[in-house]
């Protein structure tokens, strides 16, 4: 299947890789592109032969600016005929609110502001190019800024938050500064960005996909739960599987790269 606004394919490796495809618009999302992504992540996680996931850009200025808001008389993003049916349109972006838990990697390169933090709030690592500037201009347009940083305030000290959300256009976060509070783990060359985000997602993708799509599932929950809730939780998602009151098993376990374990 094609879609309008993205582009999606799968190797031979089990990586999906989805590319915003909107140059022409800095990757703005649209109405359009809500919908291709509403489909997109159902298609992933009905998919076992998709085992990581790379989320990246096509070439240009911007890797996503947000909504488009020039789309004037066409379809728009925030349009609801019915206020009481109004809902985040943001939320179709996201892979963990979609009940995606393959993992995620994103791949920014020069321009990510507004509603491009949907992406990268739910992503398990982040990436950017050298060229990368991060903000967020609500504020400067006279909106309130909430959805966006409070979904980054759980993966960034609410300081750098705060600044973000509170400087609008006036302060451009660099991609060395976004590494520097932990927005992004690695800086790279722009030549090498999808490079890098592929090989990490492929050795990803190699592992068991039970325990590392556990895994993920089971850290993501724990964010909503206090820190006693939470490891009862992970204690009782890492029993799942395991050969309990049952004798006599052999239980064999052949990693690459690693010594084989017997389990009796």
């Amino acid at each position: 299947m094609s879609y309008e606004t993205i582009i999606y394919e799968v190797g031979n490796d089990h990586v999906a890789t989805i590319t915003l495809n909107r140059p022409q618009a800095m990757n703005s999302f649209t109405a359009q592109m809500l919908r291709d992504f509403d489909d997109v992540w159902e298609r992933i996680k009905r998919d076992d032969n998709v085992r990581a996931i790379v989320l990246r850009a096509a070439e240009g200025r911007a890797f996503c600016t947000g909504a488009d808001i020039k789309e004037g008389e066409k379809e728009h993003v925030f349009t609801y005929d019915n206020i009481w049916n109004m809902q985040d349109p943001g939320a179709k972006l996201g892979a963990k609110a979609n009940d995606v838990f393959k993992p995620l990697i994103v791949a920014v390169h020069g321009l990510c502001c507004g509603g491009a933090f949907y992406f990268l709030n739910e992503a398990d690592i982040i990436l950017c190019s050298e060229d990368a500037q991060f903000f967020d201009p609500h504020v400067t347009y006279g909106l309130v800024c909430a959805v966006e940083p409070i979904g980054l305030s759980y993966r960034i000290p609410i300081g750098d938050v705060m600044r973000i959300a509170l400087l609008g256009n006036d302060e451009r976060i660099s991609a060395q500064t976004a590494k520097d509070i932990r927005l992004v783990s690695e800086v790279l060359p722009l030549q090498q960005l999808w490079a890098r985000a592929h090989e990490l997602a492929a050795k990803i993708a190699a592992k068991s996909p039970a325990a590392v799509q556990g895994s993920v599932r089971a850290i993501w929950a724990s964010m909503d739960m206090q820190r006693k809730a939470a490891l009862s939780y992970a204690f009782d998602q890492c029993q799942y599987g395991r050969p309990f009151g049952q004798e006599g098993i052999d239980h064999k376990t052949q990693m690459k790269g690693t010594k084989t374990f017997e389990v009796r």
